[in-house]
């Protein structure tokens, strides 16, 4: 039976999130597909920046830092760039990896540096009051948006595949064993793997859109984050409001430590 205990630091719990947020089921998710994956954590760095997702690495028992606002992915960077052999996760948010930390998500799978970003997608800016982030879907209230959002919402996703990561997947808090499934596969991945979360803010985003309770988000989330085999079957109205989730991404392609490693072997031998 998985002990969690041994992956944790009880000393700093009870954790800070809110009631019936969804970071504390992605911490656990995370925890099993670590398990699962058999990798050290000795060997392991958990990186995050600013927000609510990004409190999780006060959470775990191996090797973290805390970072500055959007800047959670090029501090991974350097550490995978230092010392190749260290599994790196980044944890960041919406609000935090792709809007000021945009351009780094962008360029780090480009690079296809072989780092892990499980992005927790909450609609909004939870931590620092309620403002709408490049998630938050059009119509939906938020704090800089009263009367609705009139902005088109960010395919987070979607830019991560067409700025060249390796893997890209599309998880939610509701299906549990999924949002597991598809951390495991990108932590198996050699390159550069994100894992779409999504996981409404129950106080701040909820509670302005007619969903006050976690309950009513999780429901929400059942009837709008659909399979990918489903997804396919589905017509353009259909798809209107909902989500795919599952494996978006799966390729092979170099990754940039091991081409970097090369290109100083080369140097290094003059062949």
């Amino acid at each position: 039976m998985f002990n969690y205990l041994e992956y944790i630091r009880e000393k700093n719990f009870p954790h800070i999130w809110c009631a019936g947020c969804g970071d504390g089921i992605v911490l656990k998710a995370i925890l099993r597909a670590i398990e699962k994956s058999g990798i050290s954590l000795d060997e392991t760095v958990m990186v995050s920046g600013i927000g609510c997702s990004s409190r999780t690495p006060g959470y775990v028992d191996m090797n973290t830092l805390h970072t500055t606002h959007g800047r959670a992915i090029p501090f991974a960077t350097g550490v995978k760039h230092g010392n190749p052999k260290l599994n790196v996760i980044v944890i960041t948010g919406d609000g935090d990896a792709t809007a000021i930390g945009g351009n780094h998500l962008i360029h780090a799978a480009r690079r296809n540096i072989d780092i892990t970003v499980l992005l927790y997608n909450n609609y909004i800016y939870g931590m620092t009051g309620g403002q709408c982030s490049p998630t938050t879907p059009t119509g939906s209230r938020a704090a800089t948006a009263p009367f609705g959002n009139i902005e088109p919402p960010f395919n987070t996703s979607g830019l991560a595949i067409a700025a060249g990561a390796s893997f890209v997947a599309r998880a939610d808090v509701y299906n549990v064993a999924n949002c597991e499934k598809m951390i495991a596969m990108a932590l198996a991945k050699k390159g550069f793997s994100l894992v779409e979360i999504l996981t409404p803010c129950p106080t701040a985003f909820g509670r302005r859109n007619k969903m006050a309770s976690p309950v009513k988000l999780m429901e929400w989330l059942r009837d709008n984050a659909v399979p990918a085999a489903k997804w396919k079957k589905m017509t353009e109205e259909e798809r209107r409001g909902r989500m795919e989730t599952g494996v978006l991404m799966d390729v092979d392609k170099p990754e940039y430590t091991a081409e970097y490693e090369k290109l100083v072997t080369s140097l290094r031998t003059g062949k």
